[in-house]
């Protein structure tokens, strides 16, 4: 490769003595991705796009993943990274950014072999403010497994989606958008753990994250906690167009599970205002799209983020949800749930994220084979899951 300097190193946008080729760690789990959800208020469908930059391994990556009924569409695509970052295009999949933080634009170019594959043209607008989610940690003993920058927004969503000989259209009323920005370190598959990934896996790892769109604000909500139920990320924000970001407390969860599995059906997340007046946020889930199935998040046993597949690998496919005994490692993986929410008489839409993973004791879980009461799933831990949140 080249050591001259690439375009981007003609702006003062330089955060370390290095070319913008370069990020300023060593580490081979670097990381700069984003995530989109885009979701009918019906509950019919649910479109998840995201693309990934790792520096350190040379790898740019994408997928997007469709539950329409019980069968999850996907694609992937995976390349060689160029020197050209501001081109986030990765095969049939692209990125473009129209107006920073107000409009993107992804597309999924059709297969010319399969017309009835998965595409896409849609233009995400943004209708609050990007805002900060907290800077995010995790060790594993003394390792830092985990350090993340995030920013979180919602918008609406405009364009077409087509599928299986069906044209679907994306419309502003009907259909609403979220998305997540991050970068920093996260695992990338393929590294010796070493001591501390034997002698110290976590007992437990429980996981909410709920970006939320009302007309007039958005909500955010993050709990992450280990087994004894130990706050290790908190956010409870509501965001307003020309307005200080209004902090609403320490967000407590009541989930209802559906037996025998971790899977919630419903929730309320309860909320307190400035004036210690206590809100409540309810949570009726629509659809669900389990992360480790089509997406690539851990512990996905076909493709994963940051992985190096050789120049131009590109993979579509289709899986059967109606059967979750057909995807074990889904249950020890994150699950995006598309999301109806109330709260003080309004209604809003967006993502309820949730993985519950060993023990937890709020919960009542006891390890990793408890479940919520009722006949149990029959499904072993994976060995090499990696507990964390997106």
């Amino acid at each position: 490769m080249s050591d001259r300097p690439i375009a981007l190193d003609e702006y003062p946008i330089h955060q370390a003595p290095l070319s913008m080729r370069h990020v300023a760690t060593g580490d081979r789990n670097a990381y700069d991705r984003c995530i989109f959800h885009v979701m009918d208020h019906s509950g019919r469908a649910l479109l998840i796009v995201g693309l990934g930059v790792y520096p350190n391994t040379g790898v740019i990556d994408a997928y997007a993943t469709l539950r329409l009924g019980d069968r999850l569409h996907a694609v992937r695509a995976s390349d060689a990274l160029s020197d050209d970052r501001m081109a986030l295009t990765v095969g049939p999949l692209g990125i473009t950014v129209e107006e920073p933080l107000r409009r993107l634009r992804l597309t999924c170019a059709a297969d010319p072999d399969d017309p009835d594959g998965l595409a896409y043209d849609l233009t995400w607008s943004a209708a609050f403010p990007a805002t900060w989610e907290p800077h995010h940690t995790q060790y594993r003993g003394d390792r830092l497994m985990l350090e993340g920058r995030r920013f979180v927004q919602a918008g609406t969503c405009e364009g077409t989606i087509r599928v299986g000989g069906q044209e679907i259209a994306v419309t502003t009323g009907e259909w609403t958008g979220t998305r997540d920005r991050s970068w920093g370190v996260r695992p990338i598959p393929g590294e010796d753990g070493g001591r501390a990934a034997e002698e110290l896996r976590p007992e437990g790892f429980h996981w909410v994250w709920c970006p939320v769109r009302f007309d007039d604000r958005f909500l955010m909500v993050i709990v992450q906690e280990d087994a004894d139920g130990h706050r290790t990320l908190n956010e409870a924000v509501s965001v307003r167009e020309g307005a200080r970001d209004t902090q609403l407390g320490w967000p407590h969860t009541d989930i209802t599970y559906r037996p025998g599995t971790r899977h919630p059906e419903r929730a309320v997340i309860h909320l307190t205002d400035p004036a210690r007046k206590p809100l409540t946020l309810t949570a009726e889930i629509l659809t669900a799209s389990p992360l480790a199935v089509g997406a690539g998040y851990p512990p996905a046993d076909d493709w994963q983020h940051g992985t190096w597949r050789g120049r131009g690998w590109t993979d579509r496919r289709d899986y059967d949800l109606s059967d979750p005994a057909a995807h074990p490692l889904a249950a020890y993986g994150v699950t995006d749930h598309a999301a109806r929410f109330t709260l003080d008489g309004r209604t809003g839409y967006g993502i309820f994220e949730h993985g519950s993973f060993g023990r937890h004791d709020p919960s009542g879980f006891t390890g990793y084979d408890s479940v919520a009461p009722g006949a149990a799933p029959d499904a072993s831990r994976p060995s090499a899951q990696e507990e964390t949140g997106r």
